[in-house]
């Protein structure tokens, strides 16, 4: 039987590594690339949270297509860019179960500055938004 703390350690450390196995980005890439890569192990491949590790994590990961949704109507694109790089915290999300992707990405050797490919993520989530 496998502790919360293990199961959280397991999962971090998986999703950290698929970028090692055989998929390094070493030139820069569009936002639906990188959620691809980063992102689609736990939220899914359309980003309603129904990716493949969704069912070992305590928290199950947001749908990110209703982001708009759930702040009256309205993409509220910074606030998204701070969840993703760290320097907004929120459950589940850069606290253990999910990696901060702003230290992620600064330690990649993908040359794109991680600033960038935060804002073509964050593009990237805007324009699957669903219409209400």
């Amino acid at each position: 039987m496998t502790t919360p703390a293990i199961r959280t350690f397991v999962v971090a450390c998986s999703v950290l590594l698929l970028p090692l196995s055989g998929h390094a980005q070493t030139q820069s890439t569009g936002g639906q690339s990188t959620f691809s890569l980063y992102c689609a192990t736990c939220h899914g491949p359309a980003a309603k949270g129904d990716g493949p590790m969704a069912q070992v994590l305590t928290k199950r990961p947001a749908d990110l297509t209703r982001i708009a949704q759930r702040n009256g109507g309205r993409y509220p694109a910074d606030i998204v860019a701070k969840i993703i790089d760290g320097r907004s915290p929120v459950k589940g999300h850069g606290g253990g179960e999910m990696p901060i992707w702003g230290d992620a990405f600064a330690k990649s050797a993908d040359p794109e500055p991680a600033s960038e490919r935060i804002a073509r993520l964050v593009a990237y989530l805007e324009s699957i938004q669903r219409q209400p």
